[in-house]
């Protein structure tokens, strides 16, 4: 009874793991012909020549990859070694017998699912019944028939291929996904180790990714991940991802889907750091065109940190530490790139994931609070409008000012939510002013990444819906840098806004570009001269010239021109014979609360609907 129950059970096995696998199958499985023969097969046996007889039989079948071991005493160090797809191990032999290391493979975290194949000269049931119970994925009686032996490898290695489909691959990119990445990572670092090599990593961040998954949906978001890694991986190249002495590089994947906007790029035996400067390159080359989005056209900016084994760190968790940091550094300037790890970079990114928790707490708990600073009529001296200012206070009651956090907010992507808030309580407080019948221009920052991210038209229109206010009190600010960067791009990002109804102004003008003769191309109201022009404007006539040129040109474009940073009389005198329309500055008023402004507002004070 027992006999006909094994009999049973190695009937099954051999029935569903050796059962013949079509073409088309193999295509369903995500796998072909020509990736199965790129397997590293490793054979364990004490009769060499039976090895090279399973070799030749095999390389007629196109498998290139063969890794021949005549020491059982060293098959479990070769099988860590070089990680075979698929093992064929011989029973008996001297040293280790097979059955022992077979329960070495499967009690091993690493190995233990890798395919076992038992070659045995024994017809006796419960031999092959005991490999089962350790775990043997197929048998093969010797001696080795060649056609069996070519069907019993490939149909192992197309259900291998199968489940390390579903288990390691992401299924909307088809990249390897971050349970392989850390696998292989552990794998290179201890070949690193003994070979002595350089192992570089590149983690990419996809700055504005999760601001457009919430603005277009998951659907949109899944095809905008395809096409992102479809691009990456078009500009890798052998040569970058693979180095020379890895026999079986040709199934290693390189890059990663590691999180879902996230990617891990692997550099095994890159010589130096300083190499990984072109393959970054290539990926910020080939992300700079829009990517599509349903008919919209989006901009992604990936940002790119490289780290290496073993000058960076020397083990795994530092090294993803190190590029991960890279990557954040990477971003400071808002627009990506890529950075090096640098141990001093390491204890700022400490203390900027500190103080980025704190103000993402400050965000989400109320800390935060607006100054406005009043934006006055030349002519007159009456108050037509105010800029909101950010500022932020701890529950100690400390304020911090925004040149101090909003760089960090800048670089990890909370100038989203902090632009978000910002403008919201803006339009609050313009709604609270215009049911009390003070009809002013309120002002409110445009970051570079909420001009970018293809979220702000839909942002201005559901705040202006949701707090009722009259749009055209709503003043958008641009700084001219943020404009020049994709002019094309920018001009349609204005036409949408505009047709919202507020007004748009070109904040900061003139420290970036010479950008006169671009005013004609961008649809704006108002023009912003900064205050770094009118330092001198007292006693410099080159600088005065300058500032008369602005408004003149301004005037010719039909903008009104603001001068920032008019801080005494002859200044403002001098901006009255310039015929400057507007000016802010401490000479009139420091950014306040809403509280020590509402009386200039009621005395003397704008009034009735402009």
């Amino acid at each position: 009874m027992e006999t006909e129950q094994a009999d049973q059970r190695i009937l099954q096995s051999e029935n569903s793991d050796g059962l013949l696998l079509a073409k088309p199958v193999l295509k369903e499985l995500g796998c072909d012909e020509t990736s199965l023969t790129q397997a590293t097969i490793m054979m364990v046996d004490d009769e060499a020549t039976t090895m090279e007889i399973m070799r030749a039989y095999l390389e007629d079948a196109d498998y290139q990859h063969f890794v021949l071991v005549e020491d059982s005493s060293l098959a479990m160090e070769l099988i860590e070694e070089h990680r075979p797809d698929i093992l064929l191990l011989d029973l008996m032999m001297p040293n280790v017998p097979g059955f022992e290391i077979l329960q070495q493979v499967r009690n091993h975290p690493k190995l233990k699912h890798l395919p076992v194949i038992i070659l045995t000269s024994s017809s006796d049931a419960e031999t092959k019944l005991q490999a089962l119970d350790r775990g043997a994925t197929d048998f093969l009686s010797k001696p080795v028939d060649p056609s069996e032996l070519k069907l019993r490898v490939r149909n192992t290695l197309a259900a291998r291929a199968y489940q390390n489909q579903l288990a390691y691959y992401d299924a909307l990119t088809k990249l390897p996904n971050r349970s392989l990445f850390l696998d292989r990572l552990a794998w290179f670092i201890q070949r690193a180790e003994r070979h002595h090599e350089n192992l570089v990593l590149l983690h990419i961040t996809l700055n504005q990714f999760k601001r457009l998954s919430n603005t277009f949906g998951p659907e949109i978001s899944d095809q905008l991940i395809t096409q992102i890694a479809e691009r990456m991986s078009s500009c890798m190249r052998r040569s970058d991802v693979f180095g020379r002495g890895i026999p079986d590089s040709s199934e290693l994947d390189s890059l990663f889907r590691v999180d879902g906007d996230e990617f891990s790029l692997l550099c095994p035996t890159m010589a130096h750091a300083e190499h990984a400067t072109k393959l970054a390159s290539r990926i910020l080359k080939v992300m700079e065109s829009p990517f599509n989005a349903n008919g919209t056209e989006v901009y992604i900016f990936p940002s790119i940190g490289i780290a290496s084994f073993p000058a960076d760190a020397e083990d795994l968790t530092t090294l993803i530490q190190c590029a991960v940091g890279a990557s954040a550094q990477a971003n400071f300037h808002g627009k990506g790139g890529f950075n090096f790890y640098s141990s001093e970079l390491n204890s700022q990114s400490l203390e900027r994931l500190r103080m980025e928790a704190d103000l993402r707490h400050a965000i989400e708990g109320d800390q935060l609070l607006l100054y406005y600073q009043p934006k006055v009529e030349v002519k007159s001296g009456q108050i037509i409008g105010v800029e909101a200012l950010v500022r932020w206070q701890k529950p100690d009651g400390t304020l911090i000012f925004p040149d101090q956090f909003i760089p960090l907010a800048e670089e990890t992507g909370l100038i989203i939510p902090l632009g978000e808030w910002v403008l919201k309580e803006a339009c609050a407080q313009l709604a609270r002013w215009q049911a009390e019948g003070i009809w002013i221009q309120v002002a409110v920052n445009v970051s570079a990444k909420q001009f970018n991210d293809g979220y702000l038209v839909h942002l201005v229109r559901e705040t202006l819906e949701s707090k009722g206010v009259d749009a055209k009190h709503l003043t958008l600010e641009l700084t001219e840098s943020l404009l020049m960067g994709n002019a094309e791009q920018a001009v349609e990002t204005l036409n949408h806004l505009m047709a919202l109804g507020p007004k748009i102004s070109m904040d900061d003008f003139g420290t970036g570009y010479s950008s006169l003769s671009y005013l004609k191309r961008f649809p704006i109201h108002e023009l912003k001269i900064d205050r770094s022009f009118l330092i001198d404007i007292t006693h410099n006539p080159e600088a005065r010239a300058l500032v008369s040129a602005m408004i003149y040109l301004a005037h010719e474009f039909s903008l009104t021109v603001v001068a920032e940073g008019v801080e005494n009389q002859e200044q403002l005198d001098l901006l009255t014979t310039l015929k400057c329309d507007h000016y802010q500055g401490y000479f009139f008023s420091r950014p306040i609360r809403v509280e020590a402004l509402a009386p200039m507002l009621h005395v003397g004070g704008p009034s009735g609907k402009a």
